[in-house]
């Protein structure tokens, strides 16, 4: 492969690291993830990776509980996810470090850009947990922020569907997906590419969002080698 890129942010879907059981983790589905980000970062390419934790918990479905101490369960799961992910890398040779932006020093060190981009120049996969560390914010959200903290090349949003629609897909059969599009158009379509704090930091700090199906890992190679798969916001 020809990387187009020399430092990416992949943002991973905790669904996707669920298989088809859409909770938990599985690692008949990690693996071949964790053997394309491999192949990726053997090609030269600097690899941040912020996951989510939807496969373990989702603050809008925890009722009447408090946001905030929601959120923070919310947190929880994505620094397991975060392991998880560390721990099959590991298993295939890969140096990672785990960086969690809520401080819990027996398990990940603590999130601190100069050291995450430290780690990114020595060649190892910096794997950034707990979203932003702060309620109200999503782990898009943290993707973003991330990205432009490292100076990352582009966000690469691999998730459950294979680009941008102007309607949901799973329910709209004529639901037409975009092949590019502005951020602009984004915000103002209201497109479920990613919350509008995330699109919005995206937009002023100029980082593209190539958004793809994880269903097929090989796609993280294929989105990093410039082929032309899902939907390019920018």
């Amino acid at each position: 492969m020809r990387p187009m890129y020399k430092r990416i942010l992949l943002k991973l879907s905790g669904e996707a690291l669920a298989g088809k059981n859409r909770f938990g983790l599985d690692y008949g589905t990690i693996t071949p993830i964790c053997e394309n980000i491999k192949k990726v970062q053997e090609n030269g390419v600097e690899i941040a990776v912020v996951v989510g934790g939807g496969n373990f918990w989702r603050g809008r479905s925890s009722g009447a509980m408090d946001r905030t101490r929601a959120d923070h369960i919310g947190m929880l799961g994505t620094t397991m996810n975060a392991l998880a992910v560390a721990d099959a890398l590991e298993e295939l040779g890969v140096d990672v470090r785990v960086q969690t932006a809520i401080e819990m020093r027996q398990i990940a060190e603590p999130y601190i850009r100069n050291r995450a981009v430290r780690h990114l120049q020595k060649g190892r996969i910096v794997i950034f947990g707990c979203g932003t560390g702060n309620p109200f914010f999503s782990t898009d959200t943290a993707a973003a922020l991330r990205a432009a903290e490292i100076e990352a090349d582009i966000i690469l949003k691999a998730s459950l569907v294979d680009g941008v629609y102007d309607c949901d897909p799973n329910i709209y059969p004529n639901a037409v997906k975009f092949d590019t599009l502005s951020f602009s158009e984004v915000l103002a379509k209201n497109l479920k590419v990613m919350d509008s704090t995330a699109a919005s930091m995206c937009k002023d700090n100029n980082i593209p969002i190539l958004v793809f199906n994880l269903d097929h890992p090989e796609n993280i190679v294929k989105a990093v080698s410039g082929e032309n798969i899902g939907t390019i916001v920018k």
